[in-house]
């Protein structure tokens, strides 16, 4: 039963992996022809991962792909400019397949499988949302690591700003005045995120990093501002 179901959600939601940049991608067929080289299936030994979930002979869930990517995974081109609505419905679609809650009758291989796959997907999906953690994930794609912390050099005068802003931000006394640096902080964060992508697009990834370092401190205001706004009764 649970086959035909799969293999009937597979054909709706054309579930494969992605293409990207360096890596072949293998059809079932391509990967039974590899033969020693491919994973095998935990269940039965068949070669190959099938569609990259389930075994193409057996169906039993597999182990997550190591070599898999958030991008990949999600169905997204790597980039930073990605599709959200797409991406939550990816999501959706992934969650109703790898679900722990549809595999409380399966063995307890497939049950530690699908907690993995679940985990994994749920990182993958709050990654690639925000602008700030999906542009720190494709840099580490491409072998750029962001310090933590005030570890990166900023200029002194973006500094300066901050500073200020936290000081405005302690000394507010209304939720008027804390909405209204919240408003700049959200206005900051909208240019950063279009200057960033264009850094991106031009394969400017030490622009990309100096932009989502100041993304990172705006981010922290913004965490600031949420514990400062005061709670509606």
């Amino acid at each position: 039963m649970w086959g035909v179901r799969a293999q009937v959600l597979f054909r709706l939601w054309g579930l494969r992996p992605a293409g990207v940049p360096g890596r072949r991608v293998l059809s079932c067929h391509a990967a039974s022809e590899e033969g020693s080289g491919s994973a095998r299936c935990w269940n039965c030994g068949s070669p190959g991962r099938g569609d990259g979930f389930f075994c193409h002979q057996c169906r039993a869930l597999q182990p997550p792909d190591p070599t898999r990517d958030y991008f990949s995974l999600m169905d997204c081109n790597r980039s930073f400019r990605v599709n959200t609505t797409k991406l939550q419905h990816r999501f959706q679609q992934l969650q109703r397949l790898v679900h722990p809650d549809f595999f409380s009758q399966r063995s307890q291989t497939e049950k530690d499988f699908s907690e993995k796959h679940s985990t994994l997907v749920n990182d993958a999906y709050k990654t690639l949302l925000a602008p700030l953690s999906r542009g720190l994930y494709l840099l580490k794609l491409h072998g750029i690591e962001v310090p933590k912390g005030t570890d990166y050099e900023m200029d002194s005068q973006f500094l300066m700003e901050i500073m200020e802003i936290n000081e405005k931000l302690a000394e507010a006394q209304s939720e008027a005045a804390v909405i209204e640096i919240e408003s700049t902080i959200q206005a900051k964060q909208k240019e950063c995120t279009d200057n960033v992508s264009r850094a991106f697009e031009q394969d400017d990834f030490e622009k990309a990093k100096e932009i989502l370092t100041k993304m990172k401190y705006f981010s922290n205001i913004e965490e600031k501002i949420k514990l400062k706004k005061i709670p509606s009764s």
